[in-house]
Protein backbone atom coordinates (compact mmCIF):
# COMPACT_ATOMS: atom_id res chain seq x y z
CA UNK A 1 0.00 0.00 0.00
CA UNK A 2 1.37 3.40 -1.02
CA UNK A 3 1.71 5.92 1.80
CA UNK A 4 1.04 9.57 1.03
CA UNK A 5 1.98 12.40 3.38
CA UNK A 6 0.75 15.37 1.32
CA UNK A 7 -1.88 15.25 -1.42
CA UNK A 8 -3.62 17.69 -3.72
CA UNK A 9 -7.28 16.87 -4.34
CA UNK A 10 -8.90 18.25 -7.50
CA UNK A 11 -12.70 18.37 -7.33
CA UNK A 12 -14.96 19.30 -10.21
CA UNK A 13 -17.57 21.94 -9.51
CA UNK A 14 -20.15 19.80 -11.28
CA UNK A 15 -19.48 16.89 -8.93
CA UNK A 16 -20.20 19.09 -5.92
CA UNK A 17 -23.49 20.17 -7.49
CA UNK A 18 -24.79 16.60 -7.40
CA UNK A 19 -27.91 15.86 -9.42
CA UNK A 20 -28.81 19.56 -9.52
CA UNK A 21 -25.89 20.15 -11.95
CA UNK A 22 -25.52 23.73 -10.72
CA UNK A 23 -24.77 25.40 -7.41
CA UNK A 24 -24.06 23.09 -4.46
CA UNK A 25 -25.47 19.87 -3.11
CA UNK A 26 -24.83 20.24 0.61
CA UNK A 27 -25.03 16.53 1.37
CA UNK A 28 -22.34 15.80 -1.24
CA UNK A 29 -20.07 18.53 0.14
CA UNK A 30 -20.49 17.27 3.71
CA UNK A 31 -19.65 13.72 2.61
CA UNK A 32 -16.48 14.97 0.91
CA UNK A 33 -15.64 16.90 4.08
CA UNK A 34 -16.01 13.80 6.25
CA UNK A 35 -13.67 11.86 3.98
CA UNK A 36 -11.05 14.62 4.01
CA UNK A 37 -11.31 14.87 7.81
CA UNK A 38 -10.50 11.15 8.00
CA UNK A 39 -7.28 11.85 6.10
CA UNK A 40 -6.38 14.90 8.19
CA UNK A 41 -7.03 12.98 11.42
CA UNK A 42 -4.46 10.44 10.22
CA UNK A 43 -1.86 13.16 9.70
CA UNK A 44 -2.17 13.49 5.91
CA UNK A 45 -1.79 17.05 4.61
CA UNK A 46 -4.51 18.03 2.12
CA UNK A 47 -4.65 20.85 -0.44
CA UNK A 48 -7.72 21.29 -2.64
CA UNK A 49 -8.49 22.83 -6.02
CA UNK A 50 -12.12 23.11 -7.14
CA UNK A 51 -13.30 23.80 -10.67
CA UNK A 52 -15.98 26.36 -11.42
CA UNK A 53 -18.21 24.44 -13.82
CA UNK A 54 -21.19 24.37 -11.46
CA UNK A 55 -21.44 28.14 -11.99
CA UNK A 56 -19.74 29.02 -15.24
CA UNK A 57 -18.36 27.38 -18.35
CA UNK A 58 -17.24 30.46 -20.26
CA UNK A 59 -15.39 28.62 -22.99
CA UNK A 60 -18.70 27.65 -24.54
CA UNK A 61 -19.66 31.33 -24.94
CA UNK A 62 -19.19 33.00 -28.30
CA UNK A 63 -20.46 36.41 -27.23
CA UNK A 64 -17.88 37.66 -24.72
CA UNK A 65 -14.12 38.06 -24.70
CA UNK A 66 -12.19 34.94 -23.66
CA UNK A 67 -10.19 36.84 -21.05
CA UNK A 68 -13.37 38.11 -19.38
CA UNK A 69 -14.93 34.65 -19.55
CA UNK A 70 -11.90 33.16 -17.81
CA UNK A 71 -11.96 35.87 -15.16
CA UNK A 72 -15.58 34.99 -14.36
CA UNK A 73 -14.49 31.36 -14.09
CA UNK A 74 -11.75 32.29 -11.62
CA UNK A 75 -14.31 34.03 -9.42
CA UNK A 76 -16.56 30.96 -9.64
CA UNK A 77 -13.74 28.87 -8.14
CA UNK A 78 -13.35 31.42 -5.34
CA UNK A 79 -17.06 31.11 -4.49
CA UNK A 80 -16.74 27.32 -4.51
CA UNK A 81 -13.76 27.35 -2.18
CA UNK A 82 -15.37 29.78 0.28
CA UNK A 83 -18.46 27.56 0.47
CA UNK A 84 -16.68 24.21 0.72
CA UNK A 85 -14.15 25.65 3.19
CA UNK A 86 -16.98 26.57 5.53
CA UNK A 87 -18.58 23.13 5.12
CA UNK A 88 -15.23 21.64 6.15
CA UNK A 89 -15.19 23.87 9.22
CA UNK A 90 -18.69 22.63 10.06
CA UNK A 91 -17.37 19.05 9.81
CA UNK A 92 -14.57 19.89 12.23
CA UNK A 93 -11.48 21.04 10.32
CA UNK A 94 -9.45 24.22 10.20
CA UNK A 95 -9.06 25.73 6.74
CA UNK A 96 -7.36 28.51 4.79
CA UNK A 97 -8.15 29.84 1.31
CA UNK A 98 -5.43 31.16 -0.99
CA UNK A 99 -5.80 33.05 -4.25
CA UNK A 100 -3.19 34.39 -6.70
CA UNK A 101 -4.89 37.81 -6.55
CA UNK A 102 -6.28 39.94 -3.72
CA UNK A 103 -9.88 39.26 -2.66
CA UNK A 104 -10.13 41.65 0.24
CA UNK A 105 -10.41 39.80 3.55
CA UNK A 106 -12.09 36.74 2.01
CA UNK A 107 -8.85 34.95 1.06
CA UNK A 108 -5.10 35.15 1.57
CA UNK A 109 -2.63 35.92 -1.21
CA UNK A 110 -0.91 32.66 -2.21
CA UNK A 111 2.56 32.09 -0.82
CA UNK A 112 4.23 28.70 -0.85
CA UNK A 113 5.76 29.30 2.58
CA UNK A 114 2.43 30.30 4.13
CA UNK A 115 0.57 27.45 2.42
CA UNK A 116 3.08 24.86 3.65
CA UNK A 117 2.94 26.37 7.14
CA UNK A 118 -0.85 25.88 7.16
CA UNK A 119 -0.54 22.30 5.89
CA UNK A 120 1.97 21.40 8.58
CA UNK A 121 -0.38 22.92 11.17
CA UNK A 122 -3.08 20.46 10.11
CA UNK A 123 -5.20 22.92 8.13
CA UNK A 124 -6.83 22.01 4.83
CA UNK A 125 -5.87 24.64 2.27
CA UNK A 126 -8.02 25.67 -0.67
CA UNK A 127 -6.28 26.99 -3.77
CA UNK A 128 -8.84 29.20 -5.51
CA UNK A 129 -8.70 31.51 -8.52
CA UNK A 130 -6.76 29.20 -10.82
CA UNK A 131 -3.35 30.58 -11.81
CA UNK A 132 -4.76 34.11 -11.80
CA UNK A 133 -4.35 34.38 -15.56
CA UNK A 134 -6.71 33.73 -18.49
CA UNK A 135 -6.12 30.83 -20.89
CA UNK A 136 -5.05 28.55 -18.03
CA UNK A 137 -7.54 26.04 -16.63
CA UNK A 138 -7.95 24.72 -13.11
CA UNK A 139 -6.16 21.58 -14.38
CA UNK A 140 -3.09 23.72 -14.98
CA UNK A 141 -3.52 25.37 -11.57
CA UNK A 142 -3.74 21.90 -10.03
CA UNK A 143 -0.50 20.78 -11.68
CA UNK A 144 1.27 24.03 -10.81
CA UNK A 145 0.30 24.02 -7.13
CA UNK A 146 1.00 20.28 -6.73
CA UNK A 147 4.51 20.84 -8.07
CA UNK A 148 5.08 24.00 -5.99
CA UNK A 149 3.82 22.40 -2.79
CA UNK A 150 5.71 19.15 -3.45
CA UNK A 151 2.69 16.91 -2.98
CA UNK A 152 3.17 13.17 -3.26
CA UNK A 153 0.27 12.76 -5.67
CA UNK A 154 -2.63 14.49 -7.40
CA UNK A 155 -6.09 13.05 -6.72
CA UNK A 156 -8.60 13.74 -9.49
CA UNK A 157 -12.12 12.99 -8.24
CA UNK A 158 -14.35 13.01 -11.31
CA UNK A 159 -17.70 11.82 -12.59
CA UNK A 160 -15.93 9.05 -14.59
CA UNK A 161 -14.22 6.24 -12.67
CA UNK A 162 -10.85 6.39 -14.41
CA UNK A 163 -9.08 6.78 -17.74
CA UNK A 164 -10.54 5.03 -20.78
CA UNK A 165 -9.18 4.55 -24.29
CA UNK A 166 -12.31 6.30 -25.61
CA UNK A 167 -15.34 8.06 -24.17
CA UNK A 168 -17.26 5.42 -22.13
CA UNK A 169 -20.43 7.49 -22.47
CA UNK A 170 -20.28 7.12 -26.24
CA UNK A 171 -18.53 3.76 -26.58
CA UNK A 172 -19.88 0.90 -24.41
CA UNK A 173 -16.77 -1.13 -25.34
CA UNK A 174 -14.34 1.50 -24.08
CA UNK A 175 -11.39 -0.04 -22.22
CA UNK A 176 -10.44 1.28 -18.78
CA UNK A 177 -6.74 1.57 -17.95
CA UNK A 178 -5.55 0.41 -14.53
CA UNK A 179 -2.34 2.32 -15.19
CA UNK A 180 -1.31 4.66 -17.99
CA UNK A 181 1.57 7.08 -18.61
CA UNK A 182 1.30 10.78 -19.34
CA UNK A 183 3.01 10.07 -22.68
CA UNK A 184 0.15 7.76 -23.66
CA UNK A 185 -2.35 10.45 -22.66
CA UNK A 186 -0.56 12.81 -25.04
CA UNK A 187 -0.12 10.29 -27.86
CA UNK A 188 -3.76 9.15 -27.78
CA UNK A 189 -5.18 12.58 -26.94
CA UNK A 190 -6.96 11.27 -23.85
CA UNK A 191 -8.22 14.50 -22.32
CA UNK A 192 -8.12 13.65 -18.61
CA UNK A 193 -6.49 17.02 -18.02
CA UNK A 194 -5.52 19.75 -20.43
CA UNK A 195 -2.34 19.63 -22.48
CA UNK A 196 -0.40 22.14 -20.37
CA UNK A 197 -1.18 20.29 -17.13
CA UNK A 198 -0.31 16.92 -18.69
CA UNK A 199 3.12 18.11 -19.85
CA UNK A 200 3.85 19.81 -16.50
CA UNK A 201 3.02 16.65 -14.56
CA UNK A 202 5.06 14.48 -16.90
CA UNK A 203 8.13 16.75 -16.81
CA UNK A 204 7.98 17.09 -13.03
CA UNK A 205 7.25 13.40 -12.43
CA UNK A 206 4.01 14.06 -10.55
CA UNK A 207 1.78 10.93 -10.37
CA UNK A 208 -2.00 11.21 -10.46
CA UNK A 209 -4.90 9.01 -9.38
CA UNK A 210 -8.10 9.38 -11.42
CA UNK A 211 -11.25 7.96 -9.81
CA UNK A 212 -14.96 8.53 -9.33
CA UNK A 213 -16.15 10.85 -6.58
CA UNK A 214 -19.50 9.05 -6.66
CA UNK A 215 -18.13 5.76 -5.29
CA UNK A 216 -18.60 5.32 -1.55
CA UNK A 217 -15.64 6.60 0.47
CA UNK A 218 -13.66 6.92 -2.76
CA UNK A 219 -11.24 9.64 -1.60
CA UNK A 220 -10.19 7.74 1.51
CA UNK A 221 -10.00 4.43 -0.32
CA UNK A 222 -7.70 5.81 -3.01
CA UNK A 223 -5.39 7.54 -0.55
CA UNK A 224 -5.20 4.73 2.01
CA UNK A 225 -5.66 1.68 -0.20
CA UNK A 226 -5.47 0.57 -3.79
CA UNK A 227 -6.50 2.93 -6.57
CA UNK A 228 -10.06 2.17 -7.65
CA UNK A 229 -9.64 4.10 -10.89
CA UNK A 230 -6.51 4.69 -12.94
CA UNK A 231 -2.93 5.45 -11.87
CA UNK A 232 -1.33 7.97 -14.22
CA UNK A 233 2.45 7.66 -14.10
CA UNK A 234 5.25 9.95 -15.28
Amino acid sequence: MKTYNRVLLKLSGEALAGDKKTGFDEATCIEVGKQVKSLVDDGIEVAIVIGGGNFWRGRTSETIDRTKADQIGMLATVMNCIYVSDIFRFVGMETAIFTPFACGSMTELFSKDKAVECLKAGKVIFLAGGTGHPYFSTDTATALRAIELETDVILMARAVDGVYDSDPKKNPDAKKYESVSYQVLLDKKLAIMDLTATVMCMENKKPCLVFSLNEENSIVNNVKGACTGTVVTP
